[in-house]
Formats: C-alpha cells, structure tokens, sequence
C-alpha cells in the first residue's frame, strides 16, 4: 500500500512547520514561514542540503532544529 506522506526536499519526512532554524538571523523561524516569506533563503538550504551541509537534530525541548556545517553568510 502507498502512503500519500508529503515529502520536503529539506526536512524530509518532517512537517516544514516544526522544524526550526538554528542559525544566523533567520534563528527560532520554522522552515515552512522561511518558504513563505524567503523563498531564495529556502532554495539556498536545499541546496546546501544536497551538498551535505545541513543536518536536523533534535533538541533538548524536543524540538527539531536545522543546523548547517558552516554559518551562511
């Protein structure tokens, strides 16, 4: 049987409104309010996701954060 599970090219499997940013001035944003309001931003952290760059991690609050391996500019 095949699920119809939406899959984000940048969080997966993870729904894009609970995963939050933990960087630079975009930091406490939820991916889905960045690919809304900067969709050049979003299109960045795919690509520094294709590259191996980004990675989720779950904090302490049980929440989901994106970190990169290096801080954008």
């Amino acid at each position: 049987m095949v699920s119809n599970v939406e899959v984000s090219p940048l969080t997966g499997i993870f729904e894009e409104d609970k995963v939050f940013i933990d960087f630079g001035e975009h930091e406490g944003k939820s991916i889905l309010e960045v690919a809304d309001t900067l969709p050049e931003f979003y299109d960045f952290l795919v690509s520094e996701k294709s590259n191996g760059k980004c990675s989720i991690k779950r904090a302490k609050d049980k929440s989901f954060r994106l970190h990169l391996a290096h801080n954008p500019l």
